[in-house]
């Protein structure tokens, strides 16, 4: 099957600065598609050139094999729903719902019916007579999504809609979007900056910087394995140790507070690098015969408590300098004991260890 969407060589530029850089890929049928990074990356214009509001200044946009050069945005088969979800106040659910319809002229009895199978694929039936007033914001993204559904388009566009929600209300909405879009099955195209959302309801992560992609892949590879520096710092928590290398192979590194550790890198590297090490990956107490684990004690300074991510912060004991490490705790109760000052021992895997190029030399 193609896919609804194929991007190729797309690039846009303001005068001097290229916002978007060579950009190449593609959004299969039927998938949930997000592109996550900082402010000021170029995700937005990116999405604002599918959407049609801003022309490339070179490069290929294809929705469902059509070029969409020269295609008004109105003409496009796109939707977009925005972070102010643009509706109605002045209408009713069920108006705001049935505008795009009305304005392609349908008759009154189809546009209903339309709008009431809307109403339940989103899970509000019986809201149609209600203000948007009395909505709560989960209720007032559906009717901005049902909105842009109803028109029945290729692919729905969606530019950081949850930022304006409250913390428990945007981890609600997380869910409800990842369902609602394999219940429904339209292809969705997701713009954020928050790692947790893309990581949460997508089938694959373009990970965006400087204009260009990092990295495309599924939010699994992309936090295990992480192809660059940027990707491994930007998607998820993690310590970054300066290192030294001392052997290519296997990759041996000493870190500024002297321990020797096994790890494993992706690409070309210099003598001296920055470690990364997620603190879910250090092992408390690693058994005895586990192997390929680089093993060290730490001391705990700190302890975090965050109910189900609670962490502590850590030295390693008898280190020449003293280095701070997070270390995510197990949920099992296990070392709900300790306390600030216990030294514990502990380990990560060699590839739990990955090495990148220190930034100054990137």
């Amino acid at each position: 099957m193609p896919p609804v969407l194929d991007i190729q060589n797309l690039i846009k530029q303001f005068d001097t600065f290229t916002a978007v850089d060579n950009i190449n890929f593609q959004v299969e049928e039927g998938s949930f598609f997000s592109i996550l990074g900082p402010s000021g990356c170029g995700k937005t214009t990116l999405l604002r050139m599918i959407a049609g509001f801003l022309s490339p200044s070179s490069g290929k946009i294809a929705i469902r094999g059509r070029d969409m050069v020269g295609v008004p945005p109105n003409k496009r088969p796109v939707n977009l729903v925005f972070q102010n979800l643009a509706l109605f106040p002045m209408m009713n659910v069920r108006d705001n719902i049935a505008f795009g319809l009305k304005r392609q002229g349908l008759p009154s009895s189809k546009i209903l019916k339309k709008v009431e199978t809307m109403l339940e694929r989103v899970h509000l039936t019986g809201y149609g007579d209600k203000d948007i007033s009395q909505l709560s914001g989960g209720q007032k993204q559906r009717v901005a999504i049902a909105r842009s559904l109803v028109l029945e388009p290729s692919l729905l566009l969606l530019d950081e809609p949850l930022g304006a929600l409250d913390l428990k209300l945007r981890e609600q909405m997380k869910i409800e979007l990842k369902k609602l879009q394999a219940d429904i099955g339209t292809t969705f195209m997701y713009i954020t900056h928050d790692q947790s959302e893309a990581l949460v309801m997508s089938d694959k992560v373009a990970v965006m910087n400087n204009g260009r992609f990092e990295q495309i892949d599924s939010p699994t590879n992309l936090y295990r394995h992480p192809k660059s520096r940027f990707v491994a710092s930007f998607v998820g928590e993690t310590n970054t140790l300066p290192v030294q290398k001392l052997q290519h192979n296997p990759l041996t590194v000493r870190t500024a507070f002297g321990l020797e550790m096994q790890a494993v890198a992706d690409g070309q590297l210099t003598d001296e690098l920055d470690l990364f090490i997620r603190p879910e990956a250090i092992i408390l107490n690693p058994a005895k015969e586990l192997e390929g684990i680089n093993r060290f004690l730490l001391k705990v300074r700190n302890i975090l408590f965050d109910g189900s991510n609670t962490k502590f912060l850590a030295t390693v004991e008898n280190a020449d300098t003293e280095v701070e490490l997070t270390v995510a705790l197990p949920q099992n109760e296990q070392f709900a004991h300790i306390q600030r000052g216990d030294i514990l021992s502990a380990g990560v895997h060699r590839d739990s260890c990955r090495c990148y190029r220190r930034r100054e030399q990137a």
